[in-house]
């Protein structure tokens, strides 16, 4: 069928208009790359802007968190350590150099742990006090004391002080680290009543509701677990909330198609950097796989991998859907 100039001349409005819109919401900064999940872009944006400014500290900074959602931790820890020797009187660039040493040490033998987690506590510490205000610091740094045995910094008390400051600064984030505190000390009627009383006093607050579910999940409780969930994505006030809602769903395998009907909801809406694209790529594979279409499961690998190349998660998937199945999970 052939259109008519004047409707010929409007499609191609249309269609101007709608790639205007697009290269619009398509953020070319690196803070926009990483927000979107194009990692592997915003790293070799990043590298070229340090080469031609080796000393720009926030620079540095956002390199290092990029090489932390890719879980490349010696080299986040390398940029990390720029950000905070170029300028030391920087709150969050201790904050997350203290990350990187925290997820380091998750992943290290006994010893070189014990190492890392006194910098963990030094970077935290100096974090808040940097900026006692700095609510996110006071919160790892009370999650470090929780979880740290005494030789290397931890404690209740000490995580007890920091909940206390919270009070003043958060009141819902206050009761989530005393219902940590409970928990860690086996007190678990504690525990649940500090993760009501944090979604209680927020009722709006999708992560409170999230804390509460992932305390049920590993209390099991499926049924108030589930109830939580619900609340939560009620609540929604971070597209993050739907992937991690779709992990627990998919972690406790109690709803497969939940799970996937809530990845595709967050990869079709605005993806934030702390849920990043490609690992809800590389979930909604998981899902689909365990769900038997190992066709669009292998789809999934292959576009987290177009997104961060790096991701061992993504790569080690695809290549055992290869052995596998053969052609399903071999490259584009």
């Amino acid at each position: 069928m052939r259109l008519s100039s004047a409707k010929l001349i409007r499609a191609v409005l249309g269609l101007l208009l709608g790639l205007v819109a697009m290269s619009a919401s398509a953020d070319p900064r690196p803070e926009g790359l990483l927000a979107q999940g194009r990692v592997d872009d915003a790293i070799q944006s990043l590298e070229e802007k340090i080469g031609n400014a080796p000393n720009d500290a926030e620079a540095h900074n956002l390199l290092c968190r990029a090489y932390f959602i890719l879980e490349n931790w010696d080299a986040g820890i390398r940029d990390c350590q720029k950000a905070a020797a170029l300028d030391p009187a920087n709150s969050q660039y201790h904050l997350w150099l203290g990350r990187l040493y925290g997820q380091k040490a998750s992943h290290s033998t006994f010893l070189t742990a014990a190492g890392l987690a006194r910098k963990v506590r030094t970077e935290f510490e100096t974090a808040v006090r940097l900026d006692p205000g700095n609510r996110e610091a006071r919160v790892d740094l009370a999650e470090f004391y929780v979880e740290a045995p005494s030789i290397v910094g931890g404690g209740e008390d000490k995580a007890e002080a920091q909940a206390e400051a919270l009070t003043r600064l958060d009141p819902p984030q206050a009761e989530l680290v005393r219902a940590w505190i409970r928990e860690k000390e086996k007190d678990l009627p504690g525990a649940e009543s500090h993760y009501r009383s944090a979604a209680d006093a927020s009722p709006a607050r999708a992560g409170a509701w999230l804390s509460l579910a992932q305390f049920y999940g590993r209390t099991g409780h499926p049924g108030q677990m589930q109830d939580a969930l619900n609340h939560a994505l009620a609540a929604q006030n971070h597209s993050s909330i739907l992937m991690a809602a779709a992990e627990i769903f998919l972690h406790s395998k109690r709803d497969l198609h939940k799970a996937i009907d809530l990845l595709h909801q967050y990869l079709a809406a605005r993806t934030v950097e702390d849920a990043p694209a490609f690992k809800a790529h590389y979930l909604l594979g998981t899902a689909l796989e365990e769900s038997g279409n190992r066709t669009a499961a292998a789809e999934e690998y292959r576009s987290a991998l177009s997104l961060a190349k790096g991701f061992t998660l993504a790569q080690s998937a695809l290549d055992r859907l290869n052995r596998e199945t053969g052609s399903l999970g071999s490259p584009r």
